[in-house]
């Protein structure tokens, strides 16, 4: 008889109706397949009885008594209490839920088999509504145990645990789920069939490691993790090399523009700068559109790496677009561009969604004609109406900041001739090389691993609000001595309004503290011109301390500024609380960062701090926030539209994204039919975030 196949839907299994399947689909399960994928969170051991006299607090068992007594107490809540015992000890069973019926049932003499967590109690050891059957007197004295451990799944309202296990149990049983990796594809420790790995993840043996399989450590779950791996490698090499196949401008020309460019700057680049640089042009003189992603700690100059690629760009004459998450930091990026590539002859196009018509429309013809070779600013560079002459490149700084379909919408801007544009995506979040290879691999990596010479480390305190004036006082002696400082307020809340408002009392309340302080005050909801004149004031050292909102957080470069105070430092991720500290540190001078935080600290909140005070390396404190967020969060999932991985953690199972990679690379060269069984398994139809 033919296997049934597991890419039927779930109604194929008996139990499973339109409301069934409706809350099924809420976990994400369509096919039988995505089901027998469906793994445990956690396993419960009910495969040996616990004698009462061994119990535990704080763990879960399996016991079996006899009820002694039954009875209902009025204490601060009514409960129904019933006591066991064994002969070799007694527990107690309270239920705040409960009937006649229920009553009725536990009643003295009954023998009674259980399952829960045993906690302590006001007298001794108790179960709070544990899991119970009747064992009658003909069933006496043996009931079989289970004879596996008992998987806990992922489970959603209207859908128990019973539920899931009769389903998942069932499926394994009808269905063959096919091996579609080689077994010699596999690393060495994980050569499992894969009906043999879902068997023994479903339904583990009792003697299987408890401790490995809780952790997902054990070699089935990692059989599965990297099949998951391998799928998500798979699919974003097959967009590589579709992308390659497309055309685009070969840029090429003689550099003495880039010469006349690196000869004016009033510093020198460093070997990381120049390195990443040369792999930009290399990738540029060829016929098929460079991917790079370009990551760089705060500081390490990634802006002056994006101006040279625009360079060379408008030096073989074409035109390039340079977009920013943020006006201020789009702001940046046109001051300094006109700074360093006006003097060259470069005509520079701003566009922001704050302009008036007049001036966008002027814009929008320049660029529209290609009198204006490069355009620079924020979200506003991919609406519908702006239009390029010959597009041949687009940087996007923070790339993670913007939405998929933004990202596109400015790529696709040089379709025009059925050309694709060079792509150049930054950001000043290191992401650690697990992640990079496995959300990334579409795309060259480059790492400006290096800060400019002469950057000192900042030193970082921790320090709790009602230390405050304490903070006021150290700051006052601070800018007594000729020094700059920033105060930066945070609040959870997503309100630029709020995060306005608790600008401006604090502004109010250090003005009141510091009266010989010149103070200014920068937040989102300011004037463009507005806030350019504070800025320029505080970087001219007409203003000493800064009141800020996390604006500031990218772009904005005051070498002089050597001290920053940070508000309710416990909210924010520990990549923000680097992002912001790395405003200071900038010039050759010592600089500090205070990280004001409320009591009492959180678990997560006390190992951000501890991080950032013991490390200035964006890379380690990257991986240490993909650690405690997770990548979803890392990365901002609901903007990059991130897929959801089943199986794998890209934390825990960091050591096998590299042998996943290298198998992924062989597939695609061997069995096309392979590698879409595979993407299909684990990917479903989705269309892939990377199509940008």
């Amino acid at each position: 008889m033919k296997a049934k196949s597991p890419e039927a839907p779930l109604t194929q299994l008996k139990g499973v109706g339109a409301r069934v399947q409706e809350r099924l689909s809420r976990l994400g399960l369509e096919r039988i397949e995505d089901l027998l994928l469906h793994l445990p969170l956690r396993y419960q051991d009910r495969t040996r009885l616990t004698p009462l006299g061994a119990v535990r607090p704080h763990t879960e068992a399996l016991v079996q008594g006899r009820v002694e007594y039954a009875q209902v107490v009025q204490r601060k809540r009514r409960a129904f209490l019933v006591r066991i015992a064994d002969g070799t000890g007694c527990l107690t069973l309270r239920f705040f839920h409960f009937g006649a019926a229920l009553q009725n049932r536990l009643s003295q003499g009954q023998t009674l088999r259980l399952f829960g967590e045993v906690r302590p109690g006001p007298a001794g050891l108790e179960m709070v509504h544990p899991e119970y059957r009747l064992i009658g007197a003909s069933e006496m004295p043996q009931v079989p145990v289970e004879s596996t451990l008992t998987p806990v799944y992922p489970s959603t309202e209207g859908i128990g645990q019973a539920v899931l296990r009769r389903l998942i149990e069932q499926a394994l049983h009808e269905y063959e789920i096919e091996d579609i990796i080689p077994l010699d594809q596999l690393p060495p420790t994980l050569r499992y069939g894969l009906k043999e790995a879902l068997e023994l993840v479903h339904a583990p043996p009792p003697e299987a490691d408890l401790a490995a399989l809780t952790g997902g450590r054990h070699p089935a779950q990692q059989r599965l993790a990297f099949e998951e791996l391998l799928a998500h490698q798979l699919s974003l090499m097959r967009l590589r090399h579709r992308l390659r196949a497309l055309q685009s401008p070969a840029l090429q020309n003689d550099g003495t523009l880039f010469r006349q460019f690196i000869s004016a700057l009033p510093f020198t680049l460093t070997l990381a700068q120049q390195r990443v640089i040369d792999e930009i042009f290399r990738d540029m003189a060829r016929p098929t559109p460079m991917m790079r992603l370009v990551q760089g700690d705060v500081g390490s100059g990634k802006t002056i790496v994006a101006l040279a690629a625009c360079l060379h760009t408008i030096a073989s004459g074409y035109q390039a677009a340079l977009m920013a998450p943020t006006e201020l930091l789009a702001e940046q990026h046109y001051r300094n561009a006109g700074k360093w590539l006006q003097p060259l002859g470069v005509h520079i196009a701003w566009l922001s969604g704050k302009q008036k018509k007049s001036e966008r429309d002027k814009q929008l013809a320049a660029l529209a004609d290609g009198s204006a070779q490069l355009a620079i600013g924020t979200h506003a560079l991919f609406q519908e109406q702006v239009r390029f002459h010959n597009l041949a490149l687009v940087g996007i700084d923070e790339q993670h900041r913007f939405g998929v379909h933004q990202r596109l919408a400015l790529r696709d801007k040089a379709n025009a001739a059925n050309m694709q544009a060079h792509q150049l995506v930054m950001t000043a979040t290191p992401i650690p090389r697990t992640l990079a290879m496995t959300t990334y691999a579409d795309l060259d990596y480059s790492a400006i691993d290096e800060l400019p010479a002469g950057r000192r480390p900042v030193t970082t305190v921790a320090i709790a609000d009602d230390r405050r004036s304490e903070v006021i006082a150290r700051l006052r002696s601070a800018i007594a001595a000729g020094r700059q400082a920033y105060w930066v307020c945070t609040l959870i809340e997503e309100s630029e309004a709020l995060q306005c408002e608790a600008a401006e009392s604090t502004h109010a309340l250090l003005r009141d503290a510091l009266p010989d302080v010149r103070l200014g005050m920068v937040h989102g909801r300011m004037k463009t011109a507005d806030k350019e004149a504070v800025m320029h004031a505080f970087k001219q050292g007409d203003i000493d301390l800064l009141v800020a909102t996390t604006v500031i957080e990218v772009g904005v470069d005051v070498p002089s500024a050597t001290l920053m105070i940070i508000e309710n430092a416990e909210r924010l991720g520990l990549a923000q609380l680097h992002q912001l500290r790395g405003r200071i540190g900038r010039g050759t001078t010592d600089s500090s960062c205070v990280l004001l935080y409320r009591p009492p600290l959180g678990e997560i909140a006390k190992r951000r701090l501890q991080a950032l005070r013991e490390t200035h390396d964006g890379f380690e404190i990257a991986r240490l926030d993909l650690e405690i967020r997770g990548p979803g969060e890392f990365l901002g999932t609901r903007q990059t539209g991130l897929a959801k991985l089943r199986v794998a953690d890209l934390v825990r199972d960091a050591d096998l994204v590299a042998a996943a990679r290298k198998a992924a690379g062989m597939l695609l060269e061997q069995d096309s039919r392979l590698c879409d069984a595979l993407i299909r398994r684990w990917l479903g139809g989705a269309e892939r975030y990377a199509e940008v």
